[in-house]
């Protein structure tokens, strides 16, 4: 079941802060329930958890727990091949109500469900996993596609568009 939502999308190398990206996205009003980041399972984050996911409690360092909270306050974010953390129910349905839902992580679905049409997202899943990130911004007006992506284009990203009702707007290099 693929978002309908209208959203714009950045692509960011593994050397982004996002914790950087993420700050210019909610102060220009975007809050972290739609924000959906996408790491390569090659990101230093996604090491940290899945070396995370190897400790007990006692062992977790506050660094590591910091790292998780702060990655559960996102409405998504998804590890293919890692793991995920969902909190926002929107995109909870589009990403793990599907009949699919256990080859969520590291398939094309993953993008699919996210609104990408489904020509281009084998593309998209392959240029993830060679640039690092993809930042998602579900938007409630299609209005607010445009500042996102603006946003995100400030903020370093190396290609942005805009999805509407699954379609492609202003692809940018």
């Amino acid at each position: 079941m693929p978002v309908h939502t209208p959203a714009a999308y950045g692509m960011y190398s593994h050397e982004t802060p996002l914790n950087e990206v993420v700050r210019a996205l909610n102060q220009a009003g975007f809050g972290n329930e739609n924000i959906c980041l996408m790491l390569a399972p090659t990101h230093p984050i996604a090491t940290i958890v899945r070396e995370a996911s190897f400790l007990d409690e006692r062992e977790a360092s506050a660094v590591t727990a910091g790292l998780i909270g702060w990655l559960s306050e996102f409405g998504a974010v998804v590890i293919p091949t890692v793991g995920f953390f969902i909190r926002s129910q929107a995109f909870f349905h589009a990403l793990v109500v599907a009949k699919d839902a256990p080859a969520l992580c590291g398939s094309t679905k993953t993008l699919v469900g996210l609104g990408f049409p489904e020509n281009d997202a084998e593309r998209f899943e392959t240029q993830l996993r060679e640039v690092g990130v993809m930042v998602y911004v579900s938007c409630a007006e299609s209005a607010k596609t445009g500042w996102a992506r603006e946003m995100l284009l400030r903020t370093g990203a190396r290609e942005t568009a805009t999805l509407e009702k699954g379609m492609f707007a202003g692809m940018a290099a």
